[in-house]
């Protein structure tokens, strides 16, 4: 497989099989590489990976982003693909664009997969991301931060790949540090929209690390109140990269969720 462009400079990449397409929705600063141990665990199935607006290769030129600009973002792409119905996975930020995009084309969905996401945050569990975002606009550095909430120490010490790869994802030449501060923005500000949600019937699936600080099992379950068709599944010692430093676990539910 090989990166491809739509019309509209979106970044993706496509392994088209004889099945309803998983596609998967990265998280803020990151890019369509944090979901390459599920594109190889999933190579029997259709599979769609893509950068975020403002992210990795897709470009992005105006001064704010909203969710809508994401979800529109989606449709264009699975409009260009003539991709009709699809399962759809969301990590962190991805969740929330998830959330929005389903409650507004629910017929195109047919499960849905959440995980690390927020959900009815508290003022200090804000104010905590808050303080991260003014870090990041002040242009201090936040990567190492970062990794440290995402993975285990022990799991980095082992993974120096990964710690590598995500270290050059997430330190950004200036244009693309101005676009991930608008995506860090609309994360960091973000408020759900609670009757949108209660309206989503597809069957979900909310996932998230039991060691999760940021994104935390209280939140998911939340979430699984008001989500009608939905079912929490927790990974024990996962931090919020926990499909990758569990990306056995992680896969298994995910493809069990999927083929039930």
């Amino acid at each position: 497989m090989s990166l491809n462009f739509d019309p509209n400079q979106n970044c993706y990449l496509f392994n088209k099989k004889d099945t309803v397409p998983l596609v998967f929705i990265h998280g803020v600063g990151l890019d369509h590489q944090m979901w390459n141990h599920q594109v190889s665990y999933f190579n029997e199935y259709s599979t769609l990976t893509y950068d975020l607006l403002g992210h990795g290769k897709t470009p992005w030129s105006k001064d704010k982003l909203t969710l809508k600009d994401f979800s529109n973002q989606l449709l264009e792409l699975l409009d260009h693909l003539k991709i009709e119905k699809i399962n759809l996975i969301g990590f962190s930020l991805g969740s929330l664009i998830a959330l929005d995009f389903s409650s507004q084309f629910q017929k195109k969905i047919e499960k849905l997969i959440l995980i690390g996401t927020t959900y009815k945050r508290s003022d200090e569990e804000r104010s905590l991301v808050l303080e991260r975002y003014n870090q990041a606009k002040l242009n201090k550095p936040i990567s190492k931060q970062a990794l440290k909430r995402w993975f285990t120490d022990k799991y980095l010490e082992k993974n120096p790949n990964t710690y590598n790869l995500f270290m050059d994802i997430l330190n950004k030449k200036p244009e693309d540090h101005r676009n991930f501060l608008k995506a860090y923005d609309l994360f960091a500000n973000h408020n759900d929209d609670f009757e949108a949600i209660k309206k989503i019937d597809r069957k979900t699936l909310v996932m998230t690390g039991s060691d999760d600080i940021g994104s935390t099992p209280a939140m998911s379950k939340e979430l699984v109140k008001d989500l009608v068709n939905s079912t929490y599944i927790e990974i024990q010692n996962g931090k919020h990269l926990c499909s990758i430093e569990y990306e056995d676990d992680v896969n298994m539910k995910i493809k069990n969720f999927i083929n039930n």
